[in-house]
């Protein structure tokens, strides 16, 4: 008989009754299959609800991603547990059209980085409690026997001539970063060493703090942020259906933007978008991001900085706009994943950018965000992260894959590209969370690989392609 600590998170801006349904079932079949099942009844969601967890000797640890979450209740719950941790997530209900309304596997993945970080590992199974695999695995884990932790061929391209690195490097050097907030709690992705940056690449990280951008924009004229929602509204004419008061709200945190990177010469814009832009600004800023990448500015959410120098190398490279994204949904039996994150993409990555509409944040109900899906054709999909392993002097690493993003509607409100990607789906899904890979990838149009693979090849920093 095997004693399972199941512990399941959640956060209240999403479907807390699919979230709480799911978790039943679960409860439900890890009883039928005879375990012992320990650990906490409730969803854990808060600090306080961390915090009066106590979790008793265990055979088997499962993370149950109920809906996303951040990693910080995964590490001070399951950091330092027997390992493996077993995480399970979720499918996303809903119809086609709706908000996300789990968003599960990305909170695993998320959680499987900041683990990995703790020094712990991480195994992965995928799909509701009714499925007949997902049953054959948690039986299987209770015998002792945890899904492996997969992951595709590696791949075996060839690199472009050093001379596209070194012109890649001299485009980079002096390049400057804007870092607005520190990151997320829990979001270990998008943590970074500016030193690295710098030594690596020439970049420059100039960070300003929250209640500093906030300065910023209490100092925006209203005449200006007036201006630029004119200029947005004559541009995607869905914004009139948005509430006034929240665009414009968007649109002066543009102009303060804009006006901060003409004055410290920013590349790249890299802001903790919440909690505080929508709890105490009362909108949500995605579509501002949008709007200054249109004009070629790189912007990441969640202060991800690294997901912004992963931007500025694909550019380097000849790739223009490209878009910071979660791995949201997988259909295994076609081999396909969703990409996806909130409403911050350029219009000119829409599918059809003359009806890339402007609508309210899916979660949060504050305007604005883009809602459309991403344009077609082949991508690379890439990401420089931190490495832990104190024998890469770099300190950093990459993963590196390859997709077609399809012809489809915009599953999920925000912004979705459909992709069916070159490695099984499932298995790259699955290197990626075991991995301890980032939740946030970059999605490029442009085959920039060659050029990552010379200018890895010249830094000494460790590619896993696949």
């Amino acid at each position: 008989m095997s004693t399972v600590a199941l512990v399941a998170l959640a956060r209240p801006t999403f479907d807390l009754g699919c979230a709480q349904a799911n978790f039943d079932s679960a409860r439900a079949l890890l009883t039928e299959l005879g375990a012992t099942v320990v650990g906490p009844s409730e969803l854990v969601m808060t600090v306080e609800d961390v915090a009066a967890v106590t979790l008793p000797d265990a055979d088997l640890h499962i993370l149950f991603m109920a809906s996303f979450s951040d990693a910080s209740p995964a590490v001070e719950l399951l950091g330092s547990v027997k390992g493996p941790v077993l995480g399970w997530s979720m499918r996303e209900p809903g119809e086609v059209g709706e908000r996300l309304k789990l968003n599960s596997m990305c909170g695993v993945n998320l959680a499987a980085h900041a683990l990995m970080d703790a020094g712990q590992s991480i195994r992965h199974i995928h799909g509701n409690a009714d499925e007949a695999h997902v049953r054959a695995a948690i039986e299987d884990a209770l015998n002792g026997k945890l899904p492996a932790a997969k992951t595709p061929p590696l791949a075996r391209g060839a690199s472009a001539p050093r001379e596209v690195a070194d012109t890649a490097l001299a485009w980079l050097k002096g390049k400057r970063v804007g870092a607005v907030g520190e990151a997320p709690v829990g979001f270990t992705p998008c943590l970074f060493d500016g030193a690295k940056l710098n030594s690596l690449f020439g970049l420059d990280v100039r960070q300003i703090s929250i209640d500093n951008a906030f300065e910023r924009i209490s100092e925006v004229k209203s005449d200006r942020a007036d201006k630029a929602y004119a200029s947005a509204l004559a541009a995607q004419p869905s914004l009139g259906d948005v509430n006034v008061e929240q665009a414009k709200k968007v649109y002066g945190v543009e102009v303060a933007l804009d006006d901060w990177r003409e004055e410290d010469s920013l590349d790249a814009i890299a802001i903790r978008c919440w909690p505080e832009f929508p709890t105490d600004l009362g909108a949500c800023i995605c579509s501002s991001l949008g709007r200054l990448s249109d004009r070629g500015t790189v912007t990441t959410c969640e202060r991800d900085v690294l997901g912004a120098v992963t931007m500025l190398v694909c550019e380097s490279l000849g790739s223009d706009e490209n878009y910071l994204v979660d791995i949201v949904d997988l259909v295994e039996a076609e081999g396909l994943v969703r990409l996806w994150h909130c409403g911050s993409a350029a219009t000119k990555l829409a599918a059809d950018p003359n009806s890339a509409t402007q609508y309210i944040h899916c979660n949060r109900k504050l305007g604005v965000a883009g809602n459309f899906p991403l344009k077609t054709g082949p991508v690379t999909l890439f990401r420089i992260d931190r490495d832990v392993d104190p024998a890469n002097s770099t300190g950093l690493r990459i993963v590196l894959s390859r997709g077609e993003s399809i012809p489809a509607p915009n599953h999920f409100q925000g912004n979705t590209a459909t992709v069916r990607t070159e490695p099984d789906a499932a298995v790259l899904v699955n290197g990626i969370i075991t991995g301890g890979y980032p939740h946030h990838l970059v999605i490029s149009w442009v085959d920039v690989r060659p050029g990552i693979r010379a200018i890895a090849e010249k830094l000494g920093i460790p590619v896993t392609e696949w």
